[in-house]
């Protein structure tokens, strides 16, 4: 099964996305994801049946054009060619200017007081209207013939019924030698000139919310110094492009430059900006053997190293994937608002009917005077507006959260955040550093120091835990003991037996409990069940832990500190931070069970390191995990908080819940904007020129609230 992404242009609504959708799914395509907004479109490719470029044929003949990688032949005037030679416009910007062109005159003779002759004679208004009326057919006819074939009418079947019924209607009156009755010439041609400008006041709000989304993706194409070696093995260093670059391949670095790909130092040392990835400015040092993201930039110095990951599989594409995905997911909101967008084409169509024959049969009007009320209905409702709400906001909210190294894997994270009520911290990792140093140690006269230092470095050299760490790195020995067996248990420490048969513990006070009565230790190292010494580390508090509690408790957010670490720590860290609850001591089954109970009291976030927590933030509510910028891909968590930023936290918080709001007022003014804006056309209050134009307004009000959310305070 072949995962296939392509990207899609000429989706200008939700009906447009579901005619996409169904299409797919009719040939039997599978986890079917289609977003109008950046025009992605993804999908399962079954083993059998239709093939890619099959599935990229049907699409286009819906109407939509896939955007391929090549680039096209452009003339000098901005438009281009296709195969056949047959001219196209690029934008609806340009089809608007050419519009207003022809349509201008048209509108003169509207002003009061202005009465030229020729403006006004039947046969110059059918002259200016046939090309207006030909560029506007071959764009929203076109597609709405295809969306009413495809069984999901989209917003240009209104557009282009009530433009055809305006220009045909001032056909017939000029054949019926009644041009002064029938006259609705400007009618068709302001309509198709100002929903054009609509839709291109519409494309370029939809494009700023993708801003922070375009950010990233641009910086995942930058030139590469090249490093080979020719027939004398001397190195030589030649520029490519960073997309050619294949794993395993050497390149040069240096001061100022873009690293192209992600890879490992092997020579060198720098100081490395990484706030595309992660929103931090502050430049982190790398050495030999440390890892450089694609998309960071070398501040100072030069460096070379080896490409270890190209294309998708590089962080910088892995968060570009996560943050698409979470996009193109629909919220229940969304699912709603899709459901009417669906019947809302043919519910409009039938409102203009009636109010047609219905002010043509019952009332005083003219046909002419009620055929403008009916097209008005047609080109005021917008169902653009309905389609728009959801997908803009939550655009806007997760390009601001990846700016600030802020990662949601789906928007339904977003969604759950407004009902969080408490927080749960692990201790180790994330409201500490997870650095831990060699604070105290003693040992029993039986033992020198060097002896004690040995058993400690041979026994803790097998384990995983942060607080080994410390022991390995400050008391490297180079005759260590060589164990006949040794194993790790979880929550109680190293075991191991020596060739001779000793057995030793670097345990736990769990496990040391019945040889000492003192509990204030780390970690205790036995020999044949006697205590020969313990030993104390500490492990540093974030800089920003407190305050990040501090802001919680502000908002009316509960802290829980729930680790596995001793009572006394834990309640140490506790005071300090000002957290209320603490439950320490407990093993991954305990926290789990933990997780659960205090999810049925009310919505829990879990924070945690994401690797010994993967149980519990799997379990809560929202999971979120503080992460190395290059472990995302693995993350059990909902959420993922990059170079372990905490300091996000309360930043991730606000933004799902002040996305969520946006997505709220948005649906509210598209639904009442057309629940407002429909009677007010069929009771004859809106002219279509003006009709159309406030159509084009609402999209660009929904794209403005949307966008508002880049600089909004949410904490």
């Amino acid at each position: 099964m072949e995962e296939v992404n392509l990207k899609v242009e000429g989706m200008s609504c939700t009906n447009c996305a579901l005619s996409i959708d169904k299409y797919l799914k009719n040939q039997g395509m599978e986890n079917v994801r289609v977003n109008f907004i950046g025009g992605d479109v993804s999908f399962n490719l079954q083993g059998e049946g239709k093939t890619k470029d099959q599935i990229e044929k049907g699409i286009e003949s819906l109407g939509y054009k896939i955007k391929k990688p090549i680039s096209h032949s452009h003339d000098h005037h901005g438009h281009h060619h296709d195969e056949a030679g047959k001219f196209h416009f690029h934008s609806h910007l340009q089809r608007f200017w050419f519009c207003f062109v022809f349509t201008l005159p048209l509108m003169v003779h509207m002003i009061p007081g202005i009465h030229i002759h020729l403006l006004m004679n039947p046969y110059f208004q059918l002259f200016m209207t046939i090309p207006v009326y030909i560029v506007g057919m071959d764009f929203f006819g076109r597609s709405a013939i295809k969306s009413v074939l495809y069984g999901i009418p989209n917003m240009n079947v209104l557009i282009a019924l009530g433009s055809t019924a305006a220009f045909t209607y001032s056909i017939y009156g000029m054949i019926a030698g009644k041009a002064a009755e029938y006259m609705f010439f400007e009618t068709a041609c302001t309509t198709l000139t100002l929903v054009f400008l609509g839709n291109w006041m519409e494309d370029k709000s939809v494009e700023r919310t993708q801003a922070s989304l375009k950010k990233l993706a641009i910086s995942q194409k930058v030139m590469a110094n090249m490093i080979a070696f020719d027939e004398h093995h001397q190195e030589q260093v030649f520029t490519v492009e960073s997309t050619s670059l294949k794993v395993g391949d050497l390149i040069l670095i240096k001061n100022g430059e873009h690293v192209p790909m992600d890879c490992k130092v092997l020579w060198g040392e720098a100081s490395v900006n990484e706030a595309i990835i992660t929103g931090e400015s502050i430049p982190i040092d790398k050495k030999q053997k440390d890892i450089l993201i694609g998309g960071s930039i070398i501040e100072q110095g030069t460096i070379k190293a080896q490409v270890t990951a190209v294309g998708e599989d590089t962080v910088l594409a892995n968060i570009l994937k996560m943050v698409r995905d979470a996009q193109s997911e629909k919220p229940p909101m969304q699912q709603m608002a899709d459901k009417i967008s669906a019947i809302f084409v043919p519910t409009v169509i039938s409102i203009a009917l009636i109010t047609l024959f219905g002010t043509w049969g019952f009332t005083s009007h003219t046909f002419g005077e009620s055929l403008l009320r009916g097209i008005a209905v047609l080109v005021i409702s917008c169902p653009c507006a309905m389609g728009l709400a959801t997908p803009a906001a939550i655009a806007v909210g997760l390009g601001r959260a990846a700016r600030n190294g802020v990662l949601f894997k789906n928007a339904k994270s977003l969604d759950v955040f407004k009902d969080i009520k408490q927080v749960v911290f692990d201790k180790t990792g994330t409201l500490t550093t997870g650095h831990f140093v060699i604070r105290n140690h003693h040992y029993t006269d039986t033992n020198s120091e060097e002896e004690f230092k040995r058993i400690a470095f041979s026994l803790e050299k097998y384990s995983n835990h942060p607080v080994a760490k410390p022991i390995i790195r400050e008391w490297k020995v180079k005759d260590e003991i060589r164990w006949a067996s040794v194993e790790e248990i979880k929550g109680l420490g190293i075991k191991a037996t020596d060739k001779e048969g000793n057995h030793y513990w670097a345990a736990s006070y769990k496990a040391a409990m019945g040889h000492t009565d003192d509990a204030n230790h780390n970690i205790y190292v036995l020999k044949n069940d006697t205590l020969i010494g313990w030993i104390d580390v500490e492990d540093e508090l974030r800089p920003e832990a407190k305050q990040v509690i501090a802001l919680l408790k502000s908002i009316g957010i509960k802290s829980i500190l729930l680790s596995g670490d001793k009572q006394e720590k834990c309640n140490h860290v506790a005071a300090i931070l000002g957290i209320e609850e603490v439950w320490a001591e407990q093993t991954p089954e305990q926290k789990l069970a933990k997780i659960a109970e205090l999810n049925t009291i009310a919505p829990t976030a879990m924070v945690g390191d994401g690797i010994n927590d993967a149980p519990a933030l799997a379990k809560a509510t929202v999971g979120i995990s503080l992460s190395d910028a290059s472990q995302i891909a693995m993350q059990s968590a909902q959420v993922v908080l990059m170079n372990h930023g905490l300091k996000n936290l309360p930043l991730s918080l606000g933004l799902g819940k002040h996305t969520f709001f946006t997505i709220k007022t948005n649906l509210f003014w598209a639904f009442a904007y057309n629940i407002v804006a429909i009677p007010v056309a069929a009771f004859g209050y809106l002219s279509p020129t003006f009709g159309a134009l406030i159509m084009g307004l609402s999209d660009v009000v929904l794209g403005i609230n949307s966008m508002w959310l880049n600089w909004k305070k949410v904490v």
